[in-house]
């Protein structure tokens, strides 16, 4: 395997400037994210052809070559499940790479699997077993082994013939568009994020309105502390606790003391602050409070998300794709919600090409009361 290190300004100018004319580009990156909130940057790995560029981004100072290749709309960037390398690439260069083919994805809609992971895909399409002998390593570490530097170029250097073969596949098919489609949109989660912090409250569906508000206001005052000091959400305060926050709404210190699980240095350190949050929630008006959350689906509802399910299933066949890869487990809920007339925020992906293919023969059949 042929790599390059990168660790000075002027080497990684060079190596980009070389490569500007080519089509892609395949990405990876290695950091670590131990006990910090943000993913800490340890390696930028590129590939535009045989050999593949490690770059150390402890060794450089000028990132805008990096920002710039990202942003190249003329060069496609290939990584394999995006999302992390999305949040490195967001919170260390403030760019995200853009048009954005996801191996993962596209083998997902060419129906070869879903939710593979790399190791498995090249094996599958290249019949290379990748090394997994540094998956644990410390990549912060200076200077890099060579057992470093070599996993991290397989990493990426395999990335670029599983994108040609899938490539290739996906113009026959004619399904280059959706890939594309699917990773517009995903750059449109992360550029407008929504807190919908009640993802990880399973049972935030039994709060009444009040308790609910609380709720929001603890979530996002964690998550505001979590970011200002870098570390893990669970390291301020954990899910359960703010569970009971929400149930039990405290009004003073020895209120919060009795009924809530917060470890000693919590309470030191954040008890005012969240005292001060519940007291500013008591002021809101009853008008201004969230809606209080549907509960679970009943019997009947469950039997029409299955039907909804086969009947995803058939178009998928019909198709050539995995059926996960034109619906989510949320949406299909959400489909049910809106056929009753609920509130339903539309998730990006269901625009573009799933609007008319899938998702209106869906309210088709839920409108005439068919599977």
């Amino acid at each position: 395997m042929q790599w390059q290190l990168i660790e000075s300004d002027a080497a990684l100018h060079g190596a980009l400037e070389a490569m500007a004319g080519s089509p892609a580009v395949a990405v990876d990156t290695e950091f670590m994210r131990r006990n910090t909130f943000f993913p800490q940057v340890a390696l930028v790995q590129l590939c535009f052809g045989d050999e593949a560029l490690l770059v150390d981004p402890l060794a450089i100072s000028d990132t805008a070559p990096l920002a710039d290749l990202l942003g190249n709309p003329a060069i496609t960037k290939v990584l394999h499940s995006a999302s992390e390398d999305l949040e490195v690439f967001q919170r260390w260069l403030g760019v995200l790479p853009e048009p954005l083919f996801d191996t993962q994805r596209a083998a997902a809609l060419l129906n070869v699997g879903f939710g593979l992971g790399y190791s498995a895909l090249v094996k599958l399409v290249c019949d290379v077993d990748l090394p997994k002998g540094e998956t644990r390593s410390d990549w912060l570490q200076r200077p890099l082994t060579d057992s470093q530097c070599e996993y991290a170029a397989q990493d990426v250097a395999w990335l670029l013939p599983v994108w040609q073969h899938l490539h290739e596949r996906c113009l026959e098919q004619g399904k280059e568009d959706w890939v594309l489609a699917d990773g517009r949109d995903t750059l449109a989660v992360y550029r407008a994020p929504g807190m919908d912090y009640l993802k990880r409250i399973k049972t935030a569906w039994k709060l009444d309105r009040r308790q609910l508000g609380a709720l929001l206001a603890v979530c996002e005052w964690r998550e505001q502390t979590a970011r200002s000091r870098d570390k893990p959400r669970g390291w301020i305060i954990d899910d359960a606790a703010c569970l009971q926050l929400a149930q039990t709404r405290p009004g003073t210190p020895d209120e919060l003391k009795a009924r809530v699980e917060l470890p000693a240095s919590a309470l030191r350190r954040d008890g005012d602050a969240i005292l001060q949050v519940l007291a500013a929630q008591r002021e809101v008006a009853e008008a201004d409070l969230p809606r209080r959350l549907p509960g679970p689906l009943n019997a009947g509802q469950r039997q029409r998300l299955k039907r909804l399910k086969a009947q995803v299933g058939d178009i998928a066949r019909r198709l050539g794709a995995a059926p996960e890869a034109l619906l989510q487990s949320r949406d299909y809920e959400l489909l049910l919600r809106e056929s009753r007339g609920e509130p339903v925020e539309q998730p990006p992906h269901w625009q573009g090409w799933r609007r008319e293919i899938v998702l209106e023969p869906l309210r088709a059949s839920l409108q005439g009361g068919g599977s």
